[in-house]
């Protein structure tokens, strides 16, 4: 069974779910879908990280991987650990975007390897109409860093693809609305 495969399999067992649910943009929806359950388990995140970076070497090179936290950040460790596991002498970095800057210590709103000048990968679970994504985007351009790549291991379809490509961005998905049993 290929690695792509095995991780859908994956996810359908454990992050799928066939039922209405509101979605965190207000949203209905016929189906659940939380992918936490698949990257908070060891094979799920090895199995996603080797596929998304799989990805990132197929395209423009990128200096960091990130997303808002918290939904990116087990994504996001799962690629880095990807890269390692590829090259230990990697030198891609990860960071995460808070949803707003600390109160205290540095008070960033972006924290871990990130810098002014980057470029970089955005990188969430699953999208649906891109918000969160493009809120870390807003931030990362804020701080002077350069979007080249958004990925997601699932694109619902429900119009993130079209949202980010009117900011000039392509969205890269592991996995579409098509590969679902809906």
């Amino acid at each position: 069974m290929s690695a792509r495969d095995e991780l859908l399999k994956l996810i359908l067992e454990v992050s799928f779910e066939k039922r209405p649910v509101t979605l965190t943009s207000g949203r209905k929806s016929d189906f659940y879908l939380d992918l936490r359950q698949t990257l908070m388990r060891p094979r799920g995140a090895r199995l996603a990280g080797l596929l998304a970076l799989e990805k990132l070497l197929g395209g423009p090179p990128v200096a960091a991987v990130g997303g808002m936290a918290v939904g990116a950040v087990p994504f996001v460790s799962a690629i880095l650990l990807a890269a390692a596991e590829r090259d230990p002498e990697t030198e891609l970095l990860g960071f995460f975007v808070r949803k707003e800057a600390k109160q205290h210590g540095l008070g960033r709103r972006i924290e871990g390897g990130f810098e002014a000048g980057q470029s970089v990968a955005l990188v969430e679970d699953t999208t649906t109409t891109g918000g969160s994504t493009l809120e870390a985007a807003d931030a990362v351009e804020a701080e002077g860093g350069k979007v080249a790549r958004v990925l997601c291991l699932v694109d619902r379809g429900e119009g993130a693809r079209e949202a980010f490509a009117e900011r000039g961005l392509d969205l890269e998905a592991i996995y579409t609305r098509a590969d679902l049993p809906l």
